[in-house]
């Protein structure tokens, strides 16, 4: 049985919780308590030093980093249809794994950190709006003529990026003006096996 250590308020948990039933894959849920500290136990840290949630448990295997699991279970469990093998194909999907780590986490992600933690989180509000309209704007334009972000089809690149752009209004960034992107987002909810971030709660 595959084990999903996570909290249900990590839209990165949330991205792996997706792929998972996407991909029709029973799982067990472990719920870490990020507020009482939990992922920095010393149970936990034997797990995953870095201390951070997600962590997947799939037999023998422990693998954290939430980009890092996509890759695994669409190559494991979902083949060709989630991640393609071809050079160029693979490199456009892995681009997108990229900006969800890098432009949407310094974005989105940290815009929502700060309004549901506060300014304790040390994170500068008008950097990361600022940084949440360039990558809006440059992902609605990419979705211009197409469905998918790649391939055209889903596949692991739309998993990674839609949590934290579904949940942007948690960090008061407004996603209406985004035509393509609330159109491409809507198409996600209607893949079997979608399922919302409150499933875990």
């Amino acid at each position: 049985m595959i084990k999903l250590y996570g909290h249900e308020i990590s839209g990165n948990c949330y991205k792996v919780s997706l792929m998972l039933s996407l991909l029709n894959l029973d799982y067990e849920w472990v719920r870490v308590d990020l507020m009482k500290g939990e992922q920095k136990s010393t149970e936990y840290l034997a797990k995953n030093p870095f201390g951070q949630v997600p962590l997947l448990v799939d037999g023998d295997t422990n693998l954290a980093d939430a980009q890092a699991i996509l890759i695994y279970l669409a190559r494991k469990y979902g083949g060709e249809q989630w991640l393609p093998t071809e050079a160029l194909l693979m490199a456009r999907v892995m681009r997108w794994l990229s900006t969800a780590a890098g432009e949407v986490r310094q974005g989105p992600e940290s815009a929502r950190l700060f309004h549901l933690f506060g300014a304790g989180t040390n994170i500068n509000i008008e950097r990361a709006t600022q940084k949440s309209i360039f990558i809006l704007q440059q992902i609605d334009q990419h979705l211009t003529e197409r469905y998918w972000l790649e391939c055209d089809r889903p596949t692991v690149a739309d998993v990674a990026i839609y949590p934290y752009l579904s949940l942007a209004k948690d960090g008061k960034i407004d996603i209406e003006p985004y035509t393509n992107i609330l159109n491409w987002m809507e198409r996600i909810k209607k893949l079997s096996g979608y399922i919302p971030m409150t499933k875990n709660e």
